[in-house]
């Protein structure tokens, strides 16, 4: 898959990055330095016993609360689309939010297989561990990235068997915090609207939506073919970062894109399955949340990029373009297999 975001990469970035490089190659060769690597470290940590230690993941954890906090401060983080998401690396620009995800998901899962602290303490505890990197994220503000975040835990808490009380006590706890988060912010509240009705502001709120649409609609089952993309011309803004699903579908039509979410559910199926088999529970738990982040990701983006969900800034796993994203995703490849591995090994004994 993430050959295929190379080769789209190219096609949705190549206009973009003629008006902006002087060349249709850099957005490429960048994103195929990041697959590099992000297998290299993928590769590196498969067979690394640190990534089943406990105090690994709390040390994460506190280092990714430093970055989201260093990420506010001015002169440190970088604002790119009214955000603030962003610290300057030179090479890259990284995003501690992709970080912080990961890390938040281990510490998590740890703390949810420990049996020998009563639940209600396990869940206080990881109530805190979740809100503080939250609450950060949403000042920068990422509500993208808070939103997968939230799912993934949603569903490690699932996982572990939290109890429906619980699950009624936090989703009322979430609906609550969605709509104060929209009266909050006057742009989400644009952005619910623009969802409902795009065409209501078509150059303003509404307009990448219905860029999108207008990229999807006349595509059939074939598309127009790899590079005949029009909506890369300028009127999908950036089309190789958030919405490079929507030129996908432009080039290769129903047929490709089904191509491509076989692809992602094969993936998804596989991991879940590997979690099932593995013979320890934090193993277990880990598995699921970091497949669990993975699909909830894929699926808002291709949700977003269809029309079917407001628009959030989140970018499809192993395609779209970006280092921290791209990296980061083959990191979590690489913490799946080591954790299976592990686990396989260790039933074997």
């Amino acid at each position: 898959m993430s050959i295929i975001g190379i080769l789209f990469v190219h096609s949705a970035g190549s206009y973009w990055s003629e008006v902006h490089y002087k060349g249709q190659m850099p957005f490429a060769i960048k994103q195929a330095t990041y697959l590099i690597v992000g297998i290299a470290v993928a590769f590196f940590i498969r067979n690394k016993s640190i990534i089943r230690i406990p105090t690994f993941w709390q040390i994460l954890y506190l280092i990714s609360i430093v970055l989201l906090i260093g990420v506010l401060i001015p002169g440190i983080g970088v604002v790119r689309n009214g955000s603030q998401s962003w610290i300057p690396l030179g090479f890259m620009n990284f995003q501690p939010a992709e970080l912080a995800k990961i890390s938040v998901l281990g510490v998590l899962a740890g703390a949810l297989a420990n049996e020998k602290k009563p639940k209600k303490v396990v869940y206080f505890q990881s109530a805190i561990l979740l809100l503080i990197p939250i609450s950060l994220i949403m000042l920068q503000p990422d509500f993208g990235s808070a939103f997968v975040l939230v799912m993934a835990v949603f569903f490690l808490l699932f996982a572990a068997g939290l109890s429906i009380k619980f699950f009624l006590a936090i989703g009322g706890v979430g609906i609550i915090g969605f709509i104060a988060l929209i009266i909050s912010a006057p742009y989400r509240l644009v952005r619910i609207q623009a969802f409902l009705d795009p065409w209501k502001d078509p150059l303003g709120s509404g307009f990448q939506a219905i860029q999108s649409l207008l990229a999807i609609g006349p595509a059939g089952l074939f598309g127009f073919g790899y590079g005949n993309s029009r909506q890369k011309f300028l009127y999908l803004p950036e089309p190789q970062n958030d919405f490079i699903f929507s030129i996908l579908l432009e080039e290769t039509g129903f047929i490709g894109g089904l191509i491509v979410i076989i692809a992602f559910l094969t993936f998804f199926t596989t991991s879940f399955m590997m979690a099932a088999k593995t013979k320890t529970r934090e193993a277990q738990l880990m598995i699921i949340a970091f497949t669990s982040l993975l699909t909830v990701q894929t699926f808002l983006n291709m949700g977003v990029v269809t029309g079917l969900l407001p628009v959030t800034g989140v970018t499809l796993p192993f395609i779209s373009y970006g280092g921290s994203s791209l990296v980061m995703t083959w990191i979590i490849i690489g913490i799946i297999f080591n954790l299976a591995n592990t686990s396989i090994q260790e039933g074997r004994r």
